[in-house]
């Protein structure tokens, strides 16, 4: 575990040094907290997402983010140009499935995003990830309202990184990271990320940026990590003040010292 919080600190000052570009192209309801993100985080953000020039735009970038939060034909077509331009140049390519368990549209455009596309890594919260896994799923909207069960997380985590042959990381209460053999599980994080919107696409978007200076599998853990630690110092300092202040102090977090973060890093079990 020390090994793996020495590799987060290293993994978040190349970040810094390097200042990837992460091409994400995301949810509209949060796109601006997503480059904001990025941004603080050390990253520099792009968020092309029209057919005509996202393949370009990827082919340029050291990261793509693709996101499916509101989705559209347009958007999907955007996603596959992006995703296969980044496939050819070795672009490593993000994927959140935000909400598709929900329609035969997302579920459509989930299958030919994933069969045309070389994913790196999925990140999702644990509807999606056993609807992915192909596990029955009860849920409430695009949020995971399955209980938190860690042997159900593996399970589904597992399922989908063998499946899909990538990464799998589930965010939740607990944050569950694997690929189909190793898995890491975090306790960072906070129940107030849950009140904001575009917390799953931060992360999401965060975990690119990693994915620029790692290996998919520690940029998935440090990425999930990352995000967890911010909301639990913007949870101290927000305190009894509410939520803008809470989401204000979420950027002010991502600027912590990689020390800082490698030291906070929560591992409570690794497998495999």
């Amino acid at each position: 575990m020390k090994t793996l919080q020495q590799d987060a600190q290293n993994a978040l000052e190349r970040l810094r040094e390097m200042r990837p570009v992460v091409h994400s192209i995301t949810n509209y309801v949060t796109a601006g907290d997503t480059a904001n993100m990025l941004l603080a985080a050390g990253a520099s953000p792009i968020m092309a997402d029209d057919p005509a020039d996202a393949a370009e735009v990827a082919a340029g970038a050291n990261a793509v983010m693709l996101n499916m939060g509101t989705l559209s034909e347009r958007r999907v077509l955007a996603m596959l140009n992006a995703g296969r331009a980044a496939n050819e140049r070795g672009v490593p390519v993000v994927f959140d499935p935000v909400g598709v368990h929900l329609t035969e549209f997302r579920q459509n455009s989930a299958m030919e995003i994933l069969s045309k596309v070389k994913i790196s890594i999925i990140r999702g919260n644990l509807s999606e990830m056993l609807f992915m896994g192909g596990i029955p799923v009860k849920s409430h909207g695009v949020d995971s309202s399955d209980a938190e069960n860690a042997e159900l997380k593996f399970t589904a985590a597992r399922e989908v990184a063998g499946k899909y042959g990538c990464v799998c990381a589930v965010t939740g209460k607990n944050d569950l990271v694997t690929d189909g053999r190793a898995a890491v599980r975090l306790e960072n994080g906070t129940a107030l990320l849950r009140k904001i919107t575009g917390a799953g696409d931060m992360t999401s978007a965060v975990t690119a940026a990693f994915s620029a200076a790692a290996e998919p599998f520690k940029a998935a853990v440090f990425g999930t990590a990352f995000m967890g630690i911010c909301g639990e110092i913007a949870e101290k300092l927000s305190e009894n003040k509410g939520m803008g202040t809470f989401r204000a102090e979420l950027f002010n977090a991502a600027g912590m010292a990689a020390e800082a973060f490698a030291e906070r890093i929560k591992i409570v079990g690794v497998e495999g």
